[in-house]
């Protein structure tokens, strides 16, 4: 507290008689005879003209003393390192003693005071450490390790007798401590896979009530259950091997789903994602968990979280098949299977199903839907206009802000924050749960989890780190537990067709989406193509390419009065590609043609420039697209999709790529990049070139090999100069500065 003299700027404040007294506020007095202060301001200024006499001002005058004063600081003792936190409060005014009340949390310890600290936390004032300790534990040690650890302080128990203070206490925590266990976390028992544990734990357990002897039964009830396993495992070993047959393509109609109203079909999947979510096991998703999930030996571990990511993708995938299965549909008709899908999504949206939602979108979002250009011509403005809205929440614009305010504002509501004509016709039905976006949470976790250290550096588990995890684990617990009272039924009809829907890989999907819009290939051989869409001013456009010092290919300055030419004459932004003609020079001086793709006439949609199928993601602009990868290898033959944006260089795709077919991404340096393109024809990306900038816009077919290897038979390398996209540029934009200007 700051000295009284600072705190009234070196002035005696009237009414106030008592320097003990914390001072709160202070108002002066009116002028009055009677007063001390008004005596004496008048006698000190009866030689002054009246003039200059100014009546004291009615304001309050408020001066702030903290009561209440915290100290943070950090002990430690015997393997812990507490967070003590020491909070002064100040007494009444007639006792000016203050009072100090002390509470530690552990901020780092080893491992086995951790698990001690879990039958001490609430004598010490840290009420919070069993939940958070048993909710993230697994991250470090792991059940059967804390097990041995408890077992053998209640082998050694404090106090002298049974029935001493300190036994009492220490019984008390044990009982809460197991409780807590066995009702929020029973499977960790259940997978301890033989009972001794369990069976020498029982008898340690205090004797002294009646919920202590409920707890011995219900660790004698898992120990059985365990020795009956054990006993069975051979028939438990071939329930869990047998696997369901696959659905059969033949009796596919992807049509039907127009048979079934928007609203059905939403509150069915709406149903699926509950129930998983639900079930969902909320450690499962800690980062250290769910990024070891695909080393060897850990294929069981995360299982409710692979669960939720199966369905999802069984999800996207009826989309892709519905929409890409019947390839001799006109593009009218394939247009009210995508008007579907966007009903859907939206009827998604008013339940609250954000996992389903965005599931959809992604899909028609995927590359095999978005490149049907004249199928999304077709498409109704209005559900156009809804699609993007139903985009927009799925922004990964700051970190998914939209998608996580949304989770804020509707996480625990009855209700989705919508319009009166969604709410008009929601179903009569109850309170909706919440189905969020499993995605964040496991960014989110898998961020932690990378950005802050397990242990200090003197080697103490980091605690601190899992209180972090557990902020966003309460999260999902808390959307869970809106969740629990929902109640769905079944429509028989829908399940069938769901999950008749036969999975398509990517190279299906893509084979399929080429059977329906073939590529269309230019009769004067390769076009390479500048994108400047939705670009306000070609000039400034230029000056950034222009200006980028890490790209492989600068522009000439030909071309760079070109663009600039160009952008005084156009006035609208809206023409997507400048096709620019590559074919040999003849004598004759003939004019290059300027072609501008067609508009689009019922939605906004981007399009593709050239051949290239491209995709953009919301508010990604114009400089991105997506290439598909294969391996060099025997079963080469699998495509991965890559998305490049401007700032790619090679060995940040060829990273990606490794990463994509579950190579080590640290030997990008021993591949080189490759892209195939048409007539048998290879383009060697540079080692160290802008992607986005080198390839060309006839292919978006790419290889990966080991440097030194063969070319494949019948392809034929070209160089880098001569087939780089803004090189060729090079070569005809002096013919079209003398043409055209």
């Amino acid at each position: 507290m700051l000295p009284r003299s600072m705190r009234t700027g070196g002035f005696d404040l009237p009414g106030v008689e008592s320097s003990d007294v914390p001072l709160i506020g202070y108002r002066p007095l009116p002028p009055d005879n009677g007063t001390p202060g008004s005596q004496s301001r008048r006698g000190s200024s009866s030689n002054e003209p009246d003039t200059l006499q100014v009546e004291p001002s009615p304001m309050k005058t408020t001066w702030y003393c903290p009561l209440d004063l915290s100290t943070v600081v950090e002990e430690e003792e015997d393997g812990v390192i507490y967070t003590v936190v020491v909070k002064q409060q100040h007494g009444a005014p007639t006792s000016p003693m203050s009072v100090a009340s002390r509470s530690q949390g552990v901020k780092a310890g080893t491992e086995e005071k951790l698990v001690l600290h879990l039958l001490h936390s609430f004598s010490m004032g840290d009420s919070s450490f069993i939940t958070i300790f048993l909710s993230t534990y697994r991250s470090f040690t792991s059940t059967k390790r804390v097990l041995d650890i408890l077992i053998d302080r209640l082998e050694h128990p404090p106090g002298d007798s049974v029935r001493s203070q300190t036994r009492q206490s220490f019984n008390k925590a044990v009982c809460t401590v197991f409780s807590t266990w066995l009702s929020e976390y029973p499977e960790d028992f259940k997978a301890l896979g033989e009972p001794s544990r369990l069976l020498r734990l029982a008898p340690l357990l205090p004797q002294d009530s009646s919920s202590a002897a409920d707890l011995r039964a219900r660790i004698l009830r898992i120990a059985e259950e365990l020795s009956e396993q054990a006993l069975l495992s051979d028939t438990h070993t071939d329930q869990t091997n047998s696997t369901s047959s696959p659905p059969d393509a033949s009796r596919f109609d992807p049509t039907s789903i127009l048979g079934f109203p928007a609203a059905l079909i939403a509150e069915q999947l709406t149903k699926i994602e509950t129930e998983l979510f639900v079930r969902l096991v909320p450690y499962h998703c800690l980062g250290s968990l769910w990024s070891q999930r695909d080393k060897k030996g850990r294929e069981g571990v995360c299982w409710s979280v692979r669960a939720t990511v199966r369905q999802f993708n069984k999800l996207a995938n009826a989309v892709l098949a519905s929409c890409l299965w019947p390839t001799k549909l006109r593009s009218q008709q394939r247009a009210r299977l995508l008007e579907k899908w966007i009903s859907v999504a939206e009827e998604c949206r008013a339940r609250k199903n954000f996992s389903s939602l965005y599931a959809i979108v992604s899909a028609l979002q995927s590359n095999p839907i978005h490149r049907l250009r004249r199928t999304w011509q077709e498409t109704d403005r209005e559900a156009m206009r809804r699609y993007e809205e139903l985009s927009e929440i799925f922004s990964d614009k700051d970190n998914y802000s939209q998608s996580r305010e949304l989770l804020k504002e509707e996480g625990t509501s009855k209700f989705a924050n919508l319009d009166n004509r969604l709410n008009n016709r929601r179903l009569g039905s109850s309170a909706q749960g919440t189905v969020p976006y499993l995605g964040i949470f496991l960014t989110d976790l898998t961020m932690l989890d990378t950005a802050v250290k397990d242990r200090l550096d003197n080697g103490y588990i980091n605690f601190d780190k899992r209180r972090r995890e557990f902020e966003v684990l309460a999260q999902i617990r808390l959307l869970q537990s809106s969740c629990k009272n929902c109640v769905f039924i079944a429509d028989e009809a829908f399940v069938q067709w769901y999950q008749s829907v036969p999975t398509l890989t990517e190279e299906e999907s893509y084979r399929l989406s080429n059977e329906i819009e073939p590529c269309e290939t230019s009769p004067r051989g390769l076009t390479p193509t500048v994108i400047i869409t939705q670009c306000p001013d070609l000039s400034t456009s230029r000056t950034s390419l222009a200006g980028d010092s890490d790209s492989l290919f600068d522009f000439p300055s030909p071309v760079n009065n070109l663009l600039s030419k160009l952008a005084k004459h156009m006035k609208s932004p809206s023409v997507s590609c400048l096709d620019v003609d590559t074919s040999p020079s003849t004598n004759d001086s003939t004019p290059a043609t300027l072609t501008p793709s067609t508009p689009m006439k019922s939605h906004r949609r981007s399009a593709s420039c050239g051949n290239n199928p491209s995709y953009n993601t919301q508010g990604s602009g114009p400089d991105m697209r997506i290439i598909r990868i294969r391996m060099d290898l025997q079963d080469g033959n699998l495509y991965r999709s890559i998305l490049v944006t401007s700032n790619d260089k090679t060995p940040t795709v060829i990273s990606s790529a490794l990463e994509k077919h579950n190579q080590d991404p640290k030997e990008a340096s021993r591949y080189e990049l490759i892209q195939l393109l048409p007539e048998g024809k290879e383009l060697v990306i540079p080692a160290t070139g802008n992607v986005f900038y080198a390839m060309t816009s006839s292919s978006v077919d790419f290889l990966l090999r080991r440097k030194g290897g063969n070319p494949l038979l019948g392809l034929q390398p070209i160089s880098t100069e001569t087939s780089a996209t803004f090189p060729r540029i090079k070569a005809k934009g002096r013919r079209l500065v003398r043409t055209l200007f």
